[in-house]
């Protein structure tokens, strides 16, 4: 394999890559907490685009509940944001680990 061809190869993936980042900000995951009292939805580029907290648990008495409850369900929404990233990843490179890349 030439230069070139490496060349061609290296701007075909990174046309792709362009093209898998655009797609993953239109994905989305959802992690719900609570049974469901606080639900947070997060995109591809691992941005929490929502947060949605049931009126039943907002308790002016145990703020640090509410608390507790919304970082649990960020922090899983963003697990479930990079695993999606990884998968799609794994689909785009053919499983092999290239440094550099998310």
């Amino acid at each position: 394999m030439d230069i070139n061809q490496l060349m061609k190869q290296a701007k075909k993936m990174q046309a792709k890559m362009a093209e898998m980042q655009a797609e993953l900000a239109k994905k989305t995951v959802e992690s719900s907490v609570g049974g469901g009292m606080v639900k947070v939805v997060a995109n591809g580029r691992q941005e929490v685009i929502s947060i949605k907290i049931d009126p039943e648990v907002v308790n002016p008495e145990d703020v640090e509940m509410l608390e507790d409850l919304i970082l649990s369900a960020v922090n899983d929404a963003l697990r479930r944001a990079q695993e999606m990233v990884s998968e799609e990843m794994k689909k785009l490179t053919g499983g092999l680990k290239i440094p550099g890349l998310f």
